[in-house]
């Protein structure tokens, strides 16, 4: 090999790891980006009794948000998982807590299930989706509560995504409707509201797909569902900031050496 070809292959790898720092670079600054439209710790303590968040970004950037506002007596909170992970589900989720922002500055009633049918029309026309088999289907999942403060009530509207409830060592499970914020691929119905009766020291559990759907252990098989109920009941009664640790010890020793296949999410509150 000529000394030329050896110099050009040089530069050329030279090329390729300065284009990587630069690309790594931007990415974790976007990072700093997506941070700062999710509520903040201060913000969160001030409108939420108890809680905690697990938020573990499969590439940095991240595809699943969370988002907490109040207005008057009304606290309203939502885990998101967007399509695909990294830049394009970053994207997607910071375009998702825009349109939670802009409805919510709008005039209510603060509704579940009202306000996801709103983010569903605000998602479809933004990405100018019609229903035809050629368009993008980008969409997302998400679990929306509203909680009454005077009353108690808790509403819950889900996409896809379940709430889970443990009272006194009992999960409780409000299923999602099986269809996203976005296009659909059945006739456009409306997303359905639950109403819950809270009582003191209900743990009310909302999260993502990432957990159950990590693969590990002796057979390298996903967590699943089940598993991850029981592990809810196992920590229910801890401090909420022990639950996170919990919760994080148990998929590190289930992951073990594997990747992580996708952004993971749990938003654990205590409303009363």
């Amino acid at each position: 090999m000529s000394p030329a070809n050896t110099n050009n292959e040089k530069l050329s790898r030279e090329e390729l790891l300065e284009q990587r720092k630069e690309l790594l670079s931007s990415i974790k600054y976007a990072s700093f980006i997506q941070e700062a439209i999710l509520p903040d710790q201060h913000y969160l303590e001030k409108v939420i009794n108890e809680h905690f968040i697990l938020y573990l970004p499969r590439d940095i950037v991240s595809g699943d948000f969370y988002f907490c506002t109040k207005i008057e007596n009304f606290v309203i909170l939502a885990a998101g998982d967007c399509t695909g992970h990294g830049v394009p589900g970053a994207l997607m989720s910071i375009m998702g807590a825009s349109f939670l922002n802009d409805i919510l500055s709008g005039r209510g009633p603060w509704k579940a299930s009202r306000i996801l049918n709103l983010l569903r029309e605000r998602v479809m026309k933004a990405l100018h989706q019609t229903g035809s088999d050629e368009e993008n289907k980008d969409a997302m999942d998400m679990a929306l509560c509203v909680f009454n403060e005077e009353t108690g009530e808790l509403q819950y509207s889900g996409a896809n995504n379940p709430l889970y409830l443990v009272r006194n060592g009992i999960l409780t499970e409000t299923k999602a409707d099986k269809m996203p914020v976005g296009i659909n691929a059945v006739d456009e119905e409306s997303f359905t509201n639950h109403t819950i009766r809270l009582i003191s020291d209900d743990m009310i559990y909302i999260f993502s797909d990432g957990y159950p759907d990590q693969f590990g252990g002796e057979y390298c098989k996903k967590f699943k569902y089940t598993p991850l109920k029981n592990l809810f009941i196992e920590i229910s009664g801890m401090d909420l900031h022990l639950q996170r640790d919990k919760l994080q010890e148990r998929l590190y020793a289930w992951k073990g050496t594997n990747e992580q296949v996708d952004d993971i999410l749990i938003f654990g509150i205590k409303f009363l």
